[in-house]
C-alpha cells in the first residue's frame, strides 16, 4: 500500500545516529555563536539528539523525531502563528506575505525541548512547535499519506466483509453517517441498505452528505436503455470498466446508483479498484506508472441527440499523483471518451501504449473484478477518482437513477465527523 511503499522510501539516514555523528563532516567540533559564518550543529542540551538544529545563509536545518527539516527563513517569517500575523479565530492568514523581505534572516534563533524561537530584525518573535514543523514541513509531508487507504481486489474486498449501513442510521445518526464514510473512505465504494426505490428518497440520501453536482446530465438523472443520450450507457450493452466523465476538467468526485426497477436478466455491476491496479503497475514497471502519471491526453463527449447537444473536453494523465509523496489520488481512465492522442509526440507515444496496456492487463484480471447485482433499496456510492465500474450486458426493463456529488463537501463532511480526508 502507499503508506508502506512511503515508509521504504524515507528510511531514516545512518548518519543521524549517536555514533555516525562523530564521522559527519556536518558536525562541528567545537562551539558557535547563533549566527556564526559557518554553520553548526546546536542541541537543546549537551547530550541531547531528540533535536538539533544549524543555521544556513539562507535556511534553517533542523532535525527532530528522525526528520531531518528544511526551512527556507521567508516560510519561517510567512507561517508566524502569533496573534499579528495570523488569526486564530478565522484560522486565516493576517500577514501581507508581499510585505516579507525576501532577504530575510533572523536576528536570534533559540530551540528547546518543544519550541523553536526565532527573532526577526524588527523584533518580532515568532514561536513554532517542534511536532507543528514535522507535521508541516516538506520532508514531514513525504512521510505521509493524504488519503489512508485500504486497497482491495474482490478476495480481499470479500474477506473485509465491509457492511453495508442501514438507510434510517444513515439519514438520522452521526455513528451511522460516520460508520458509512469510513468505509467510503477507505474502500472507495459504499452501501446504504433498505432505500425507498424512488428518485426522491435517493435523492435525500446523496443530500445527507453533500451538495448534488448539476451537470449536463442534470441534477438527479434516470438512466434507461432508451437512448435518450448519446452514451453507451443508456443502451442494454455491456460496458468495460472505466471512470465517468474523464471529458471534464475535473472529473466527477462521487457517483450515486440505486437501481429502482429491474424485469429482465443480467445488468450486474462491476467495480475495480483502480488503485489496486495501479500500486500492482507501480511496483512491476515504475517507469511505465510514471509516464501515465505525467502523459498528459485528451478525453471528449460529443452529443448532438434530441436537445441535447454538448461538446466537452477534459485534460489530464490517466494517473494523477501529489508530486511531493507520489500518492495516487486520481484516475482518469475511460477508453470510450479518450480523444485522438495528439498531445503526445510520436517518440513517447509507443511507450505510452505499452504502459496503457500494462495498466488495463491489471485492471482486467478477473480477480480485481467485484461483480454486485443492484436491486431495488441497496443504493451504492462509488468514489469517481479511484473506482472503475462497468457491467453485464442485460435483458428487460431496467431503471436506475442517480446523481453526482462534489467532492470537497463529501470530504469536508468526513472530516467534520473526525475522520482523514
Amino acid at each position: 500500500m502507499w503508506c508502506r511503499r512511503l515508509a521504504c522510501l524515507f528510511k531514516v539516514p545512518c548518519w543521524w545516529s549517536r555514533s555516525a555523528r562523530h564521522r559527519s563532516p556536518w558536525l562541528p567540533r567545537d562551539g558557535g555563536t547563533v549566527l556564526a559564518a559557518a554553520a553548526r550543529w546546536h542541541h537543546t542540551a549537551p547530550e541531547s539528539l531528540k533535536c538539533a538544529w544549524q543555521l544556513h545563509s539562507d535556511h534553517l536545518e533542523l532535525r527532530y523525531a528522525n526528520t531531518l527539516m528544511r526551512f527556507d527563513f521567508v516560510w519561517l517569517r510567512d507561517h508566524c502563528r502569533s496573534a499579528s500575523c495570523y488569526n486564530a479565530k478565522t484560522n486565516q492568514r493576517s500577514l501581507d506575505t508581499a510585505s516579507v523581505d525576501l532577504g530575510i534572516k533572523p536576528k536570534a534563533v533559540r530551540v528547546d525541548e518543544t519550541t523553536l524561537f526565532l527573532t526577526w530584525p524588527d523584533g518580532h518573535v515568532t514561536r513554532y512547535g517542534l511536532e507543528w514543523l514535522v507535521k508541516n514541513s516538506y520532508e514531514g509531508q513525504k512521510q505521509q499519506v493524504m488519503h489512508p487507504r485500504i486497497l482491495w481486489n474482490a478476495e480481499i474486498y470479500r474477506q473485509a466483509q465491509v457492511p453495508s449501513v442501514d438507510c434510517q442510521s444513515f439519514l438520522e445518526t452521526d455513528e451511522g453517517l460516520k460508520e458509512f464514510l469510513q468505509n467510503f473512505l477507505l474502500y472507495g465504494i459504499a452501501f446504504v441498505e433498505n432505500v425507498t426505490p424512488t428518485k426522491e428518497d435517493t435523492e435525500i440520501l446523496a443530500e445527507r452528505i453533500s451538495l448534488i453536482r448539476e451537470t449536463i446530465y442534470g441534477r438527479m438523472w434516470y438512466f434507461t436503455s432508451d437512448f435518450s443520450r448519446g452514451d453507451t450507457a443508456y443502451t442494454k450493452l455491456a460496458l468495460d470498466r472505466h471512470t465517468d466523465t474523464t471529458y471534464f476538467q475535473e472529473p466527477c468526485g462521487i457517483q450515486v446508483f440505486h437501481c429502482l426497477k429491474h424485469e429482465g436478466t443480467g445488468g450486474r455491476t462491476l467495480l475495480v479498484d483502480g488503485f489496486y491496479a495501479a500500486e500492482q503497475v507501480l511496483r512491476q514497471a515504475p517507469d511505465q506508472f510514471e509516464l501515465l502519471s505525467k502523459v498528459p491526453l485528451k478525453h471528449e463527449y460529443v452529443e448532438n441527440v434530441g436537445d441535447c447537444h454538448n461538446h466537452m473536453i477534459g485534460v489530464g494523465p490517466v494517473l494523477n499523483v501529489y508530486p511531493w509523496n507520489n500518492e495516487l489520488y486520481l484516475i482518469r481512465y475511460n477508453n470510450y471518451d479518450r480523444a485522438v492522442i495528439n498531445t503526445v509526440p510520436y517518440d513517447v507515444v509507443h511507450r505510452w501504449y505499452a504502459a496503457h496496456r500494462t495498466l488495463t492487463a491489471e485492471l482486467r484480471r478477473p480477480e480485481n473484478e467485484l461483480w454486485v447485482k443492484l436491486k431495488p433499496g441497496k443504493a451504492l456510492f462509488i468514489d469517481n477518482w479511484r473506482v472503475l465500474h462497468g457491467r453485464e450486458a442485460f435483458t428487460g426493463y431496467r431503471q436506475l437513477c442517480g446523481c453526482y456529488l462534489t467532492r470537497d463537501d463529501v470530504l469536508n463532511t468526513a472530516r467534520l465527523l473526525g475522520l482523514q480526508a
